[in-house]
């Protein structure tokens, strides 16, 4: 009997562990490192220890360092929405192609900067609603941009690109040839320097460096891959959704998304909320 009932208590005990895990964020169980209470919320949480953690990579004008300081669009957005919960922010800088890693064990509270919204992203954390337009285009050196008006025209081109970025699904999707490097930044750098052909990053980091006038006044774009919508990440089935969201809506109500927009150029960006 006490062999039984010991078999018993080990499989109840192997039962509990599959449906802990099972459960996934949103009872915040399996995000033990981040020191959350079981059964505690992520609203309760973040207000709880008193600040948010968002996981950001260099991404002007959404996220870049003035200095020793994190600014940008993103930045302030991120600041004034911490804020609204009573809490203070913590940019992180991380690691892209590891956000949702970062995101599942509670290394972060949530992933903004400038972030696409795509099916496959939703499949594995929560997106709040888009706040910005965006797109990917093709960054190539300004002397050679008259050789390529079309996308299919850069086939045979080696890119660089951004690894876990939307410009490296995309071109995976099209089986263009590609490096991949940690940020956006670095695959520009490598363009200029002649180690790839071309990149694909965001309109708005490429409307940010590239042309007359700006960093990188030897590159250039005016071929896009695709239309797409930028959001904040979170934790799959995160009470943090919610909050968010309203918090979208009201900026674009107030004008503080206006505002922002104007500050970092990004006016084309924005959405009729």
């Amino acid at each position: 009997m006490k062999k039984q009932w010991k078999k018993m208590s080990m499989l109840l005990t192997a039962v509990t562990m599959v449906l802990v895990a099972l459960t996934g964020c949103a009872q915040n169980n399996g995000r033990a490192e981040s020191g959350i209470e079981r059964g505690q919320s992520d609203l309760e949480y973040v207000q709880s220890k008193g600040t948010l953690v968002v996981g950001i990579t260099d991404f002007a004008p959404m996220d870049y360092q003035d200095g020793e300081n994190w600014v940008g669009f993103d930045a302030e957005l991120a600041e004034a929405f911490a804020e609204s919960l009573g809490v203070t922010l913590e940019l992180v800088e991380i690691d892209w192609d590891k956000k949702t890693e970062l995101l599942e064990k509670g290394s972060i509270d949530c992933i903004w900067n400038g972030m696409t919204r795509t099916e496959e992203l939703q499949e594995t954390i929560s997106c709040s609603d888009p706040y910005l337009s965006n797109a990917q285009v093709i960054v190539l050196r300004s002397n050679e941009m008259g050789q390529y008006s079309t996308v299919e025209a850069c086939q045979h081109l080696l890119f660089a690109v951004e690894a876990g970025s939307t410009g490296e699904f995309l071109l995976k999707e099209k089986k263009y040839r590609y490096t991949a490097y940690p940020t956006q930044k670095e695959a520009l750098e490598s363009v200029r320097a002649k180690k790839a052909d071309a990149t694909v990053i965001d309109i708005i980091m490429a409307a940010y460096y590239t042309g007359d006038g700006q960093e990188y006044d030897d590159l250039g774009f005016d071929i896009s891959l695709n239309d797409e919508m930028i959001c904040v990440g979170f934790c799959k089935d995160s009470d943090l959704v919610e909050k968010v969201n309203e918090f979208l809506k009201t900026s674009y109500e107030d004008g503080t998304v206006n505002l922002l927009a104007s500050r970092y150029g990004i006016e084309s960006a924005v959405l009729d909320f």
